[in-house]
């Protein structure tokens, strides 16, 4: 589709922004090196953001043999944003502030069987009410909520389409959710959501080419090419834990055999476990998050047992990276999601040398692979951008309306 001056004009606007939250304080001389636009198209966009009340003017430097520059900032107390992170056992809630501080945080557990639209929607409504209290924010402060939901997402349509993991096909989440929740609404998944995390604050920040790894129930890779988000032409790119790993292999929710999810996924972690130590004290057979726990535990202490399944969830992860690294020859590979935080160094240093073993070696030794940097959850700092980002959009929108509407006002009778 082709992109309007609009669209063009919205975009810069948001690069800025990002821009300015990245590296606050900055001047505007520093925001057109960095996104390689002019400078008077980079003192217009400031301008725009300061009406706007997102940034604000927070004095100047010194800049050699020339006038003081002035330098500008997010607004943080300009208002707040919530990001939400659905996932299979649970929902995490986050609320930040312009800046992108957490403010405050919200855990609802869902417990096996409690995945109905209805069920996941209450606790999504429960979450946001709760962090905002926590913060003492008011509704009108919010500018929008970002939720990530698992599987193929129609953002534009706030349709879930396929959630396997879940055992959703086509729910209108974001309907549902507007029922409870008065604030803007944005959805997408976790693969988008990671990987503009990572483009913002994390290890992909200034790469052109990066794969984000997503290690939770479910398995996928975020990529961003180009320096920017690739969603594909149905927002389905990345969808690399359905890739098939091993064939005729295990079973997976999404029908097929064998994709790389079954096996590096919490419960292809637990099933590789099982396999190796069945009455293992380490395995909770209902339970992912205290499996993975104590797998994690265990590993740290030298345990042969979960050393093992942590090999040999690596050889598999390795393998299925190698396959990346080798088709999109990407500057870095981040590890990210609960999972790959919860097992850390022992699973980074295995898979290292498992992908080692299988990557052609020009692409490998231009790839680093390191685990997320980002301290709080991912899944929400990105969702929170995506309502950042539809937030500016709307507020442009209505700018560009009520100049419109100025100049009919103004313009001569015909």
């Amino acid at each position: 589709m082709k992109r309007t001056s609009r669209d063009i004009r919205t975009a810069n606007r948001y690069e800025v922004l990002r821009q300015i939250i990245a590296e606050s304080p900055t001047s505007r001389q520093e925001l057109a090196a960095a996104t390689g636009l002019s400078l008077a198209t980079v003192a217009t966009l400031v301008g725009e953001l300061l009406d706007l009340g997102l940034i604000t003017e927070v004095g100047f430097e010194d800049s050699a043999g020339g006038r003081p520059r002035g330098l500008v900032a997010a607004n943080a107390s300009g208002g707040a944003l919530i990001g939400v992170d659905i996932a299979e056992t649970y929902v995490h809630v986050e609320l930040f502030d312009l800046a992108l501080n957490v403010l405050a945080r919200a855990d609802e557990d869902m417990r096996a069987g409690e995945s109905r639209p209805e069920q996941v929607v209450r606790h999504v409504a429960a979450g946001i009410g709760s962090v905002a209290a926590r913060a003492g924010i008011k509704a009108a402060r919010v500018l929008g909520v970002g939720v990530s939901v698992p599987g193929q997402v129609d953002r534009d349509t706030g349709v879930a389409e396929y959630a396997p993991n879940l055992g959703w096909h086509d729910v209108p989440l974001l309907g549902l959710l507007a029922e409870h929740i008065a604030h803007p609404l944005y959805l997408d998944n976790p693969l988008r959501a990671c990987t503009v995390a990572e483009l913002w604050f994390g290890a992909a920040r200034g790469r052109g080419d990066a794969v984000v790894v997503n290690l939770g129930t479910g398995v996928g890779a975020g990529l961003a090419l180009g320096g920017g988000l690739h969603r594909g032409v149905s927002n389905s790119a990345g969808e690399w834990g359905h890739t098939t790993l091993v064939l005729d292999g295990r079973l997976c929710h999404c029908g097929n055999h064998g994709c790389v999810e079954t096996y590096v996924g919490a419960p292809g972690i637990m099933q590789n476990l099982r396999e190796l130590s069945p009455r293992s004290p380490l395995l909770h057979p209902e339970d992912q998050t205290a499996t993975i726990d104590a797998l994690a535990r265990a590993a740290a202490g030298d345990d042969p047992v979960a050393l093992e399944v942590v090999r040999e969830t690596a050889r598999h992860l390795g393998a299925g990276i190698s396959d990346l690294i080798n088709l999109l020859n990407p500057e870095v590979v981040v590890l990210s999601s609960w999972v790959a935080a919860r097992l850390g160094e022992p699973l980074l240093g295995e898979v290292r040398r498992a992908v080692a073993r299988h990557a052609l070696r020009r692409p490998l030794a231009a790839t680093e692979i390191v685990l997320s940097p980002i301290p709080t959850d991912p899944v929400c700092l990105g969702a929170a951008t995506f309502a950042l980002e539809g937030a500016l959009r709307s507020a442009g929108q209505r700018a560009a309306k009520r100049t419109t509407t100025a100049r009919g006002r103004t313009a001569p009778p015909s």
